[in-house]
């Protein structure tokens, strides 16, 4: 059931709304009439800004020179030295998050490969180098003890029979994002229909915050990063893409244990390197070998993550979403409402999110933030990339995350392959649970697709 509550905002209807009781401020998540329903509720597509004025701005809870020293380790371009490669995507966080500003998205297509089973489950083809391809090499060069080194391409094997791209994704509000309770994503599934209801992808914490007792080392907490939210933790997604695409590894400490996840070098299309020719990192005393950087000693019950790790979160846990470029709220009112009737809303919530009063990561305690997604899986038919975790089934693997919407307009290219460079073409590619609410926008009039289309490219 669905309780209306109406209030005036000067000349605009706001809209309140109750869906299994759970309050969410100007949407309707996850409890919308049918896509193409002439009775669906005006709402707002986008809610008050919190003051953050320009694009790449931190937000509140973190000094100036703090941002600063995080955002400067962000945009470094590592080398041979700092432990690049053999194999790695770019040399630098800032070099593939350029768009609206550092940390934004990009336009660099990683590439994905595997195959399927005789029995119909996916094979990463790990011992080929997958799921991940990497794209570069460091190629010849001098390795420890004078060693001439040459570490290969990576090419995409012959048994691969599935081939994805996936875009650099924005990191605008990643903090706010990690600091959503799991029981608020659990209940955005809860409220869906069931023909578009959304998976909760449970996944290990393989790296945490270690202030935050949500995400306790091997614990189980609820994927929100990534094309299949795959990863629950800003900490191991920033561990993670230090090696995976720059190829640097690293060691970190958690109550006196040495954590070694993220220690081992890629290998070329599995082969692995000689010993010296994968990179020249640093190593340190106290850092397991052939590691390039990490904490040391444990001793003590040290609990410390590696510092480039380290400042690559905080970038992240403190880089604000960006600004809305001005838009007359009647178009606002009129854009949200076209999205509502078509169904986007089912899955791209028009719904306010708030912060816990004492998140851990220390982000803004009851900020509001609206980043028009669920945070869940959802089957897309022919746009899943097909791309999943060995012995996913083929279903599984057509899931992918509900991409948030925030950010738009410093956008070229959309959704989890960059195919489309345009919102309308990356609606016309939706298919599986979005099939529905694809035909509901193609049968909008004119004017609602219009006023709908400059919303969302006004965020």
């Amino acid at each position: 059931m669905i309780n209306v509550i109406r209030s005036r905002v000067g000349n605009r209807a706001k809209v309140l709304a109750v869906c299994s009781g759970v309050l969410i401020s100007g949407g309707v998540a996850g409890c919308a009439e049918q896509p193409g329903g002439e009775d669906a509720e005006e709402v707002e597509f986008a809610s008050a800004d919190q003051a953050i004025t320009a694009n790449g701005d931190p937000l509140p809870g973190i000094s100036a020179a703090d941002f600063a020293e995080a955002k400067a380790a962000f945009a470094t371009v590592e080398g041979l030295d700092d432990g690049l490669g053999p194999i790695f995507n770019e040399k630098g966080c800032g070099n593939c998050h350029t768009q609206g500003a550092v940390g934004g998205a990009g336009v660099q297509i990683e590439r994905r490969f595997g195959t399927f089973t005789s029995t119909g489950t996916f094979n990463s083809l790990a011992n080929k180098g997958g799921s991940l391809r990497q794209l570069f090499t460091v190629g010849s060069f001098t390795g420890a003890g004078g060693k001439a080194c040459n570490a290969p391409l990576e090419v995409e094997p012959p048994e691969a029979t599935v081939h994805a791209g996936r875009l650099t994704t924005p990191l605008f509000g990643a903090g706010l994002i990690d600091a959503i309770p799991d029981s608020v994503i659990v209940a955005n599934a809860n409220a869906q229909p069931t023909s578009i209801r959304g998976v909760v992808n449970r996944v290990k914490v393989l790296l945490g915050n270690p202030a935050d007792p949500n995400q306790v080392l091997n614990s189980t907490h609820v994927g929100r990063f990534g094309w299949k939210a795959g990863i629950a933790s800003l900490v191991q997604f920033s561990a993670d893409a230090y090696i995976n695409e720059m190829g640097i590894t690293t060691q970190h400490c958690i109550g006196g244990t040495s954590l070694t996840t993220f220690a081992t070098e890629s290998k070329p299309n599995g082969i692995a390197q000689p010993a010296g020719c994968d990179d020249r990192g640093p190593g340190g005393a106290g850092i397991p070998a052939g590691t390039d950087d990490g904490v040391g000693s444990c001793a003590g019950g040290l609990t410390e993550i590696q510092e480039d790790v380290d400042l690559f979160f905080k970038f992240m846990t403190f880089l604000a979403p960006l600004p809305r470029l001005a838009i007359d709220p009647n178009t606002n009112l009129a854009g949200g409402t076209a999205f509502n009737k078509a169904g986007c809303a089912g899955c791209h919530l028009l719904k306010d999110y708030v912060t816990p009063a004492h998140p851990a990561n220390g982000v803004p305690a009851n900020f509001t933030f609206r980043p028009r997604s669920d945070f869940l899986l959802h089957d897309m038919g022919t746009l899943g990339d097909q791309i999943g975790n060995d012995g996913d089934s083929k279903a599984t693997t057509r899931l992918m995350r509900t991409a948030p919407l925030w950010g738009l307009h410093a956008r070229t290219k959309f959704l989890h392959d960059g195919r489309a460079s345009t919102i309308e073409q990356a609606i016309a590619a939706h298919d599986g649970q979005a099939a529905a609410s694809k035909a509901a926008f193609n049968a909008l009039s004119a004017t609602e697709k219009s006023a709908m289309l400059a919303a969302m490219k006004s965020d």
